[in-house]
């Protein structure tokens, strides 16, 4: 097994980020979930859970993944990060005393086996990657009853914990904030590079893959950046890799007006020119959600929100050209 820490001097580093921090006998790390006892870094919210939903799977969003099905949706406290327009601040950005009432894996498994159409478990809400502990617990009681497990993290994850995540996360939707080091640096706390390596290597594992971008008006927007970054997605990724591109609201400290959806159909035009899938998302306005085929133009799937039909496929391929569109399939739902 894989260490998570090493020693120091007096001090336990934390290898589960880049951050790397640096800690004495009983402080946290900057996610604020991990702590130093001396002799380990503990994780302070083992089974604390913030919000727990039954989600459909296309709110995650994962849209080739199982489309049409819902998932356990859970999240507990801290990141690390520190977005100035973290829309989930309330937890992200708070820790709850390590006395609160915990969650069992078992019990989480329970209330998945008993919910509608449900294909698993998410790691959502919060940053899951800080998580490991319980996660890896969570995922292989899952994985061990048929059950698929989903994170959705922003992919500041050092590449030997990412190792453990591929054997035992199924689907993976990344949060590429944007495609610039300064934008990292300055509103995040963190740096590009490692995220960009997160999400080569989880392509590359086979593992599923999708990439969401929150599009911030003067911060993210520009069609130069939007270029950039799915110009070294089709490269580096592929082309089949779906792309969110989410509409944001002010939130937390960041009073930015919202994305309007001219910017967000200006980006999503560019962003199609490199890849087969691109999707518009937190707006119910757009017609940009639906799956179409990129070989014969066929609609495949029709979103309205959350309500999905499948009108173009019986067995995630294509009903006119026979290309494949989903990987990750059931047409019981």
């Amino acid at each position: 097994m894989y260490e998570l820490f090493r020693e120091s001097g007096n001090k336990l580093i934390c290898l589960l980020c880049p951050h790397l921090c640096k800690l004495g006998k009983g402080k946290t790390g900057i996610c604020g979930a991990r702590r130093s006892n001396g002799v380990d870094i503990e994780l302070l919210t083992y089974g604390i859970i913030s919000g727990m939903a039954l989600d459909p799977i296309e709110k995650k969003p994962l849209y080739h993944f199982y489309p049409g099905t819902n998932i356990l949706s859970v999240g507990s406290y801290g990141c690390n990060m520190r977005c100035d327009f973290c829309q989930n601040y309330h937890i992200s950005q708070n820790i709850l005393n390590d006395s609160a009432k915990k969650t069992t894996p078992q019990e989480l498994l329970f209330r998945s086996q008993h919910s509608t159409n449900n294909i698993g478990i998410a790691f959502t809400y919060n940053e899951p990657a800080i998580w490991f502990e319980y996660i890896r617990d969570v995922a292989l009681l899952f994985r061990n009853e048929g059950k698929k497990c989903v994170m959705v993290t922003n992919g500041y994850i050092s590449p030997e914990p990412l190792a453990l995540y591929l054997e035992f996360i199924d689907a993976f939707n990344v949060d590429l904030k944007a495609f610039r080091n300064d934008f990292y640096k300055k509103l995040t706390g963190a740096e590009l590079e490692p995220v960009k390596k997160v999400l080569k290597k989880i392509s590359m594992s086979g593992n599923h893959l999708e990439i969401t971008t929150l599009v911030i008006p003067g911060l993210n927007d520009t069609a130069e950046e939007m270029e950039q970054q799915c110009k070294w997605i089709s490269e580096e990724i592929g082309s089949n890799v779906p792309l969110h591109l989410s509409r944001y609201f002010p939130m937390y400290k960041r009073d930015n007006p919202p994305t309007t959806l001219e910017k967000l159909s200006e980006l999503y035009k560019i962003a199609s020119s490199y890849l087969n899938y691109v999707y518009i998302g937190n707006s119910t306005d757009s017609e940009a959600q639906d799956t179409i085929c990129p070989e014969c133009t066929n609609l495949i799937t029709s979103r309205r929100g959350y309500v999905i039909e499948h009108s173009g496929t019986a067995d995630g391929k294509c009903s006119v050209c026979g290309n494949l569109i989903y990987k990750y399939f059931t047409s019981s739902f």
